[in-house]
């Protein structure tokens, strides 16, 4: 009896298929917000965030950022305008790739995935020094969900809810 029970959850274990499940950690902790620009204005709409051969996008519309205090966190939910993207590419890439007028054609993209939810936060401070008022940004992700579309998987392990901070005259 032993033997037939044994021989059933081994078959039954061997039966399962995980559906090619991967479970992958996206951590950009350690890399910092780049621009476009010299330095952000309120009319920037594009911060990316680069590890090796991977980015962190972050796309908002021109306009958000703005020169005043804000009374808290404002929320933008992910979607039209506002927009997170994670993209894997064939080999290490540089803030070139974002910012020439031309894309260089190397690296290539080999994954891309859209976030399909969740918000952009971004609380704004005035820091007056002397005769100059400049405004601190710091941005937040709450909630993102990262669905790759060709397999159906969720990315599970986000560690990108500090966005990062930029700062704006």
């Amino acid at each position: 009896m032993k033997n037939i029970l044994l021989f059933v959850l081994l078959i039954s274990l061997y039966s399962c298929d995980d559906g090619d499940l991967q479970i992958e950690t996206i951590n950009f902790d350690d890399s910092e917000i780049q621009f476009c620009e010299s330095a952000p204005t309120t009319s920037s709409d594009l911060f990316f965030k680069i590890a090796g051969n991977e980015a962190l996008i972050l796309t908002i519309k021109s306009g958000t950022l703005k020169n005043e205090a804000s009374d808290g966190e404002v929320q933008y939910p992910v979607s039209g305008d506002t927009k997170v993207t994670y993209r894997i590419f064939s080999d290490k890439l540089s803030k070139n790739y974002f910012c020439d007028v031309v894309p260089p054609t190397t690296p290539t993209v080999t994954q891309e995935i859209e976030a399909q939810g969740g918000f952009v936060l971004i609380t704004t401070t005035a820091k007056i020094e002397g005769e100059t008022t400049t405004y601190e940004h710091t941005i937040r992700l709450s909630e993102i969900s990262l669905v790759n579309k060709s397999n159906d998987q969720r990315i599970t392990d986000l560690r990108i809810n500090e966005f990062g901070t930029v700062t704006t005259k």
